[in-house]
């Protein structure tokens, strides 16, 4: 039976629990750290202004314990997530062969299924940090410059409107890429030139098209953080704001727009594996449990 993107993540999250459960944590305790570096440092700035070492150097001990974390966090990424992707891919080619499909497609599907451990390992992460830091910076400004934090607020109002409409996009053009990468083995193996020149052409124009709409989303998003950004200057100026505050408006800022800037890559990803997850068979049964 197939499955849907969803109820394959959550398949595999039943039955690797504890092991998400503690690389994710270490997610949360980083972002949870880094969303209130702002406001640290902008108390840092000011303590420096002031003359009170021993106060600006607490900035840096949180330095110190959120790149300690970090560095935890990728130690224990990396033996996780390769000893979940091993299970999955057996499981995945041992289901493919049991419903009699070729070789060169039972390959690509073991290789499709690859992205559903990344979206565990890389894609969830920054997903969670991205929601995190939009969020929760949206909220710290509407305690610190209330305005700008109803700016940032409107425009993510926007940005929901527009959103059904561009995953739904995404989605089509996933559906047409993926064809095309189920049916490459068997092309390669038949060594027809023309086919595969046709083959590869479709596949640049599909991946351009994919880049082009990024890059767009891109050119937007940046053009909206400006905007944001002179209104914020122009509040701070007018109310003779002090460095510290400056500084923390400013990065909370950027803080959102980098982190605005992933969504249109992480909507890309989510819609590549909604289509993977309608033609992978996984099954978790067996070995895969004990993984």
């Amino acid at each position: 039976m197939q499955n849907s993107a969803f109820k394959t993540l959550t398949l595999i999250a039943k039955k690797n629990f504890k092991k998400l459960f503690l690389t994710f944590s270490l997610v949360l305790a980083e972002n949870g750290l880094f969303l209130i570096y702002p406001v640290l440092a902008g108390i840092a700035i000011n303590a420096i202004v002031a003359g009170d070492t021993l106060l600006a150097l607490s900035y840096s001990c949180m330095v110190l314990v959120g790149w300690g974390l970090g560095s935890i966090r990728r130690r224990v990424d990396t033996q996780v997530f390769t000893r979940i992707y091993a299970g999955l891919a057996v499981s995945v080619i041992m289901n493919e062969k049991r419903a009699a499909k070729d070789e060169s497609a039972v390959i690509a599907r073991a290789n499709l299924s690859r992205e559903f451990v990344d979206f565990f390992e890389q894609h969830f992460p920054v997903f969670f940090t991205s929601v995190v830091s939009i969020f929760g910076s949206a909220i710290m400004l509407l305690f610190i410059e209330f305005y700008v934090g109803l700016a940032v607020f409107a425009l993510l109002a926007v940005f929901g409107v527009l959103l059904p409409k561009y995953i739904a996009k995404n989605d089509r053009l996933y559906l047409k890429l993926n064809n095309q990468l189920e049916r490459e083995a068997g092309r390669i193996s038949a060594g027809d030139e023309h086919t595969l020149n046709r083959h590869y052409d479709v596949l640049s124009k599909l991946r351009i098209r994919i880049s082009n709409r990024e890059a767009m989303s891109f050119f937007i998003i940046g053009a909206s953080a400006a905007a944001i950004f002179s209104l914020a200057i122009f509040l701070l100026s007018s109310n003779h704001a002090n460095a510290g505050h400056i500084y923390s408006v400013l990065t909370y800022l950027w803080t959102f727009a980098i982190s605005l800037d992933d969504a249109p890559r992480l909507v890309e990803e989510f819609s590549k594996l909604k289509d993977i997850g309608k033609r992978v068979n996984v099954e978790l049964e067996g070995d895969f449990a004990k993984i």
